[in-house]
Order: structure tokens, then C-alpha cells, then sequence
């Protein structure tokens, strides 16, 4: 199974209102289970996968522990308010988004600092496993879009830069 058909299937299960689905072929077991009180939204949907696609005998499923292993921050152009062009760090998995290592200490990046292609911008945890998601840009960060300890979905925008 390839990771755009277990997202595919993610979505699916989220539009359905499902809560539990467990799916077993001879390659791979597969079990995504979200909590019954969260609501599910149309345009952003929330959901919890609480165990990884396990190989039964080859690691044949493989592909999708692989975005959780090697995190990376997409940049896409788009057009500020201000008529500057600015760049998007966006979300390369779906988990929860923390702009600081702990609750103690100081976000790894806020709104006015500088950041240089490669620094920590945030964490985002899936499946137990806390990827630190790095900026592809150097530049000012102009807004934070996502609240901490807030659910994110793929290619979701975390932060807005201004490259240098």
C-alpha cells in the first residue's frame, strides 16, 4: 500500500465519520483509530492515527513510516497582503504542531525573527514520534498560522516568511 492511498484512505475515513477502521491484507496490517468526540469538518478534517502500517513478513509497507522518518518543509510562492512575495512553510504530515521543544522553553521561532535555510522552525508529533520540521528558506517570518498544540494536516501552511 502507498502513502497517498493510506492519506486517500485517511480522508475518506474522516468524511465518513468513522471512528475505527482496521484493514489486514498477507503485506501489511493497518489500523487507524480516531477519537469519537472529536467532530469532523468538511474543509479540515481531525483525525488520529494511533498505529503505524506494520509489515506482517517484508517491510513491503515501508512507504508509509517513510514521511515520519524524514520530515521536510515544503515552500510555495504566494502573494501577501502587503503585495510582497512571501514563501510558505507548510506541514509534511498530518500530527500536532508544537512551536517549542517543551512547554518551558521559548518558541523556536516567532513573528519578526530571522530564520536561515535548515534551522528548527517547530515540531510536529505523529505517532508517538516528535519530527523537528525545518525551515527551506532564509527570511523573516511574517505570521504563524497554527495555533501550539494544534492539529495539523498535510501540506497544511505553518508559517509565512519573507525571503531575504
Amino acid at each position: 500500500m502507498q502513502t497517498s492511498e493510506i492519506r486517500d484512505l485517511i480522508d475518506f475515513i474522516s468524511k465518513t465519520g468513522l471512528n475505527e477502521v482496521n484493514i489486514e491484507t498477507k503485506e501489511l496490517k493497518l489500523h487507524v483509530k480516531r477519537e469519537p468526540d472529536q467532530k469532523v469538518f468538511k474543509s479540515t478534517p481531525v483525525i488520529a492515527p494511533t498505529v503505524a502500517a506494520a509489515p506482517a513478513t517484508a517491510p513491503v509497507s515501508q512507504p508509509a513510516v517513510a514521511p515520519v522518518s524524514a520530515p521536510r518543509a515544503e515552500k510555495a510562492e504566494a502573494p501577501a497582503a502587503s503585495g510582497k512575495n512571501t514563501i510558505d512553510i507548510k506541514s509534511p504530515m498530518i500530527g500536532t504542531f508544537y512551536r517549542s521543544s517543551n512547554p518551558e522553553t521559548p518558541p523556536f521561532v516567532s513573528v519578526g525573527d530571522k530564520v536561515s535555510k535548515g534551522q528548527t522552525v517547530c515540531i510536529i508529533e505523529a505517532m508517538k514520534l516528535f519530527n523537528e520540521i525545518e525551515s527551506e528558506v532564509s527570511g523573516t517570518i511574517v505570521k504563524v498560522m497554527v495555533e501550539n498544540s494544534s492539529p495539523v494536516e498535510y501540506d497544511q501552511v505553518l508559517f509565512v516568511v519573507e525571503p531575504d
